[in-house]
């Protein structure tokens, strides 16, 4: 069985990125993806997530705070520069494309008022994932690890991480991690005693 992997390489992670927006344009599904680089939150969360919880009378609010589904954790999460400019632009877009929007962020063009399912999110990632030329271990769940990987590549301690994803034990948030041989390499190569 195989692991789901973080995006590790830079430059896929970009052409996977912009998948979306330039390469076959849809602007929800860049949003989708942007979302979940940014936020770390779990497929089922993101989805979930509705206009209110972003917006508050028409402007981007600073942070949303939302009960965790798998874990009923509260979590409150900072909008960064990036994903707040994009939400901004997608509200624009969705508004003057569905004027009478139900309470979701991500709706389903196929049932109408609910938000995408988690197959038809797994189909949008997989797709960009593919055309771009990555690895087939890319799912929903890829967006949450490359955050963490990410993140523990710029220094931010395991410990930061375990408390962002709100995981009981570090051994799951290591997991998440997926420090390869390489990353063990370069820590051999560049420690200078």
């Amino acid at each position: 069985m195989s692991t789901t992997q973080p995006i590790r390489d830079r430059e896929e992670l970009q052409r996977f990125k912009n998948y979306y927006l330039l390469d076959e344009p849809n602007y929800r599904n860049y949003a989708l993806i942007i979302t979940g680089l940014n936020t770390a939150l779990r497929i089922n969360d993101i989805l979930h997530l509705t206009w209110d919880m972003v917006f508050d009378d028409g402007n981007i609010r600073k942070h949303i705070e939302l009960k965790e589904q798998k874990t009923g954790k509260t979590n409150r999460i900072l909008l960064n520069a990036e994903l707040r400019a994009v939400l901004v632009q997608y509200r624009s877009q969705f508004h003057a494309q569905y004027p009478q929007w139900g309470p979701y962020l991500f709706i389903s063009q196929r049932r109408s008022g609910n938000p995408l399912s988690r197959y038809q999110a797994y189909q949008i990632i997989r797709h960009a994932a593919e055309t771009v030329g990555l690895d087939k271990n890319i799912s929903c769940h890829s967006l949450r690890k490359t955050f963490g990987y990410y993140a523990w590549k710029q220094g931010i301690p395991p410990a930061m991480l375990m408390c962002i994803f709100n995981h009981s034990s570090f051994q799951i948030t290591r997991r998440y991690l997926c420090i390869d041989q390489d990353d063990k390499d370069a820590v051999f190569s560049n420690i200078r005693l």
